[in-house]
């Protein structure tokens, strides 16, 4: 496809992503480092920033036979049609294939469960993904089994229709019920696992609604609702707030309360504590409202009981 472009300043990934239905702004920089993107007949960086009646050429790059061997591991669905499915990730499951998770991941059970039905707009490591949770984040996600559900289902996420909510147990006592976090995200210039807060142009536009549901000795739980959907974005927000997640290795979350008994208690924890608890979003084809809900793992309601007897 060819774009004459409108709006200058954007960066090169993002404006492609914008404009490319479907597509997330990692595949977008995929795209533009195989060259399949050349603005005024060029290649450039994904950090290029267009310029007013720049011409890009778009050429989406040929889908790649898939190299995966579907593996017969259990799921738990919610919900399944011919465009999609509901699937409550377990913790500790890999949502695709990574470095280090090169099987046993939720696309791997999926090849297994919909052999030859899921969507491929995501590429060959990604069938069927339309968003992710992290390895130690249980809770519901959502399947595309088609290209034109995939696209939909991202849409709805990218304008704020498809609704994302979290349970998270955090350290502290924040002195508010109710809080938005509003503060962009990007990769940390020092350490290339983990995400930041930026405010030096490279982060991208990240905002949380945090509510108290409930307050213990040292710790409080809390619902959690994306308004966008960076990586890490729950556990960054947090940390920069104050109250980083329970758990979470990677953002200050491990640190000792001081009380054997706790601190024993916590030490059980594999992980943040944090489970993706509902979702609700409109079915591409039907149109009908879908919302769905799943209690957090044996794992973490027995900590949050704990606390709660205390």
């Amino acid at each position: 496809m060819e774009l004459t472009v409108a709006e200058a300043g954007e960066r090169l990934d993002a404006y492609v992503a914008s404009v490319v239905g479907g597509l997330s702004r990692a595949q977008a920089q995929r795209w533009i480092d195989e060259g399949a993107v050349r603005v005024n007949g060029r290649t450039v960086k994904s950090s290029y920033k267009v310029q007013l009646g720049d011409t890009l050429l778009v050429t989406p790059p040929a889908i790649k036979p898939s190299h995966l061997v579907a593996e017969e591991i259990p799921l738990e669905i919610l919900f399944e049609d011919d465009d999609l499915l509901v699937v409550n990730k377990p913790k500790g499951m890999v949502v695709h294939p990574a470095p280090g998770a090169e099987e046993g991941t939720l696309v791997h059970a999926l090849l297994a469960h919909a052999p030859g039905m899921l969507s491929v707009i995501g590429g060959e490591e990604r069938p069927g993904i339309v968003h992710r949770l992290d390895k130690d984040t249980s809770g519901l996600l959502m399947v595309a089994k088609n290209d034109e559900t995939h696209r939909a289902l991202q849409a709805q996420i990218q304008s704020r229709e498809a609704k994302r909510t979290y349970l998270a147990l955090l350290w502290g006592s924040p002195p508010f019920n109710e809080a938005v976090i509003e503060a962009p995200i990007g990769r940390h210039p020092g350490d290339r696992l983990k995400m930041t807060v930026r405010r030096d142009g490279e982060g991208r536009e990240a905002v949380t609604d945090v509510t108290v549901k409930e307050r213990f000795s040292g710790f409080v739980l809390v619902e959690c609702r994306l308004r966008t959907g960076r990586t890490h974005q729950i556990r960054v927000h947090c940390q920069f707030a104050g109250y980083p997640v329970v758990g979470d290795p990677l953002y200050r979350g491990t640190r000792r309360f001081g009380d054997k008994v706790v601190d024993e208690r916590l030490g059980q924890l594999n992980g943040q504590a944090l489970h993706a608890c509902a979702l609700a979003f409109t079915h591409p084809r039907t149109g009908e409202a879908l919302s769905f809900a799943t209690p957090p793992p044996a794992e973490l309601a027995d900590l949050i009981a704990f606390l709660r007897a205390r």
